[in-house]
């Protein structure tokens, strides 16, 4: 089992109120044409944890509740602080006391989501305020010092197949992307918030890479892509992300990868899982705090 800095790290009570989804009108994708696709926000009955973030008619579509704060600086906390795998909890309204737990974070509309179950989905009002446990950021693994976590609850990471191997750590993965087909969201000075996005532009290596079977909640990994404070190529890095939103029309924009580890240095490698999904994971999960 990975020993990593447990008494250091510190639980905080942040909050978030559902966003409603805005429109701007027409915009024009990648291939000229011009749409209006529902966009990003809101509550999403339609697509969940585990289904497939590809062809859908939306763009940057976020599965299940998606959380901000009016406030720029409450909301950078809330989105700095939340962890893929906390626990989330509504505290008011019709559902008051329902739970579930944080998907991930959306960079450019800053957003955070989470996963409740569809009967709590359908029988909200969309008023609610949503309390996240937020534990994680600051995490080390002792043994690892040159891997760098950031954005995952430890009890979700204690929960996944995660093996050493020869002083390396091994996460499960659906697949791994080339750090060409990595796009939005370089330029980033920290993806301790936020996202950067798979191009999928290109049909070919859609096809190659496996990303037409692509799932929200899917482990993904980044090749030749250094994160520590910023997505940059850095030849023999490895990356480890979470898929937190949907496809895109837009150019250079695809499904969202939220990073929960990096190293630059190889020492992290991967295998590829079919099941390697936060759905899988996050019935195993146990709370350690």
């Amino acid at each position: 089992m990975l020993k990593y800095n447990k008494e250091e790290l510190v639980k905080i009570a942040v909050t978030g109120c559902v966003d409603h989804p805005r429109v701007k009108g027409y915009y024009v994708g990648y291939d000229g044409k011009g749409r209006m696709p529902i966009g990003t926000g809101g509550i999403v009955y339609s697509h969940a944890i585990g289904d497939c973030c590809m062809n859908i008619a939306g763009d940057h579509i976020e599965p299940g509740i998606s959380l901000a704060n009016p406030s720029d600086k409450e909301n950078h906390a809330l989105e700095t602080f939340a962890c893929v795998g906390n626990e989330a909890k509504i505290i008011n309204g019709p559902m008051k006391s329902k739970t579930g737990y944080v998907t991930g974070t959306h960079g450019g509309v800053d957003h955070t989501m989470v996963y409740m179950d569809k009967e709590v989905l359908e029988e909200m009002d969309s008023n609610e305020t949503i309390l996240v446990k937020a534990y994680g950021q600051g995490l080390k693994l002792l043994d690892y010092p040159e891997i760098h976590m950031m954005n995952i609850d430890p009890d979700l990471l204690t929960a996944m197949p995660i093996h050493e191997e020869e002083g390396k750590v091994s996460f499960p993965v659906v697949t791994s992307v080339p750090s060409y087909l990595m796009g939005s969201g370089l330029g980033s000075s920290t993806l301790m918030e936020g996202d950067y996005d798979i191009m999928t532009q290109d049909e070919r290596a859609n096809e190659i890479h496996g990303l037409n079977d692509l799932r929200f909640g899917d482990f993904v990994a980044i090749i030749d892509h250094d994160c520590h404070y910023g997505p940059h190529y850095y030849k023999g890095a490895v990356s480890i992300g979470v898929v937190v939103h949907s496809d895109s029309f837009t150019s250079g924009h695809g499904p969202g990868l939220c990073v929960v580890a990096t190293s630059k240095l190889g020492n992290i490698t991967y295998r590829i899982e079919e099941d390697a999904n936060l759905k899988t994971y996050m019935k195993h999960i146990k709370r350690s705090v």
